[in-house]
């Protein structure tokens, strides 16, 4: 499977010791890795999809991401990457494999425990609907923010039935604040785009009364849920960057036509590329939110 927006090469993954792209958009960590070294658990979630995977790691956590990916089926096919048909196949590929490693009866207790981190709606409200034909021209943002919580609710519950109790699920972050959003609608001295927040704003109110419901519902028993407030968390870092020590919160580090070449210190940078957070920015934002999941799944 090729996908047009690849994360396997350089300058993503600059700041890893070995230099080497790993598919991360971003020059070193993302959200996934810095709240699992949060959580105690480790400093890199590695992929499911390595060649080789370590018996500690099938124990520990893997990641089943996929750049570009989206829970509108859309975009996945748009994008050519995995939909979440594809990764809820590779969790039960995951499972078999940990049975494998420790049995099945501490299997089931790991997947059990685990924090489920559930990252859906960034793709498909910034480049889907914004931007596809079969987005903006074919539905109201109302109608289409909607959607999206229906099809998070299909997949979560698909994952649930896997066996999977304890959900963290991401809201979107300002995507009318994206360097790629700023550029598109006048150029990076623009205030961030209006419209385009106020579709992320719909959708995340809409996800979290949609969490609050699904607590206790008959067809989650069990279950656990708290929702990830990445947008007012990374806002709260674009608005008062200086505060938490970066100079540039509209323009992005690298992989831009404003910066071609990288620059030369990513944590001065709220964003590594046109929409991806650098990794200082994720470590800044993550102190409060790893609190909310511990307490949240407690």
């Amino acid at each position: 499977m090729t996908s047009p927006f690849p994360g396997n090469y350089w300058p993503y993954g600059w700041n890893f010791d070995s230099k080497i792209p790993t598919g991360r958009f971003g020059n070193g960590r993302v959200f996934s890795d810095v709240v699992a070294e949060g959580l105690g658990i480790k400093r890199i979630v590695p992929a499911y999809r390595k060649l080789y995977i370590a018996p500690s790691d099938l124990k520990t956590g893997v990641s089943f991401a996929s750049g570009g990916a989206g829970v509108d089926p859309v975009t996945s096919k748009l994008l050519r990457v995995l939909s979440p048909a594809d990764q809820v196949k590779d969790f039960k590929g995951y499972k078999r494999k940990l049975k494998g490693v420790v049995g099945r009866s501490k299997a089931k207790e790991i997947v059990a425990n685990s924090v489920i981190l559930v990252s859906e709606g960034n793709n498909d409200i910034g480049i889907t609907y914004a931007i596809h034909d079969a987005g903006m021209r074919l539905m109201t943002p109302n109608i289409y923010t909607s959607k999206l919580v229906g099809w998070n609710k299909i997949f979560i519950k698909d994952l649930y039935d896997q066996g999977a109790r304890k959900f963290a699920v991401m809201g979107v972050i300002p995507l009318g604040c994206l360097p790629m959003s700023r550029l598109i609608f006048g150029g990076f001295f623009v205030w961030c785009n209006f419209l385009a927040n106020t579709i992320s704003e719909d959708y995340n109110k809409k996800l979290k009364s949609g969490i609050k419901s699904w607590r206790g519902a008959s067809d989650f028993r069990g279950a656990k849920f708290v929702y990830v407030d990445m947008y007012n968390s990374l806002m709260d870092v674009i608005n008062n960057h200086r505060k938490y020590g970066f100079t540039h919160e509209k323009n992005g580090c690298c992989c831009m036509l404003t910066a071609i070449v990288p620059c030369s210190n990513p944590d001065k940078y709220v964003f590594y590329d046109f929409a991806h957070p650098s990794e200082k920015a994720y470590k800044t934002i993550a102190k409060k939110l790893v609190e909310d999941i511990k307490t949240g799944l407690a």
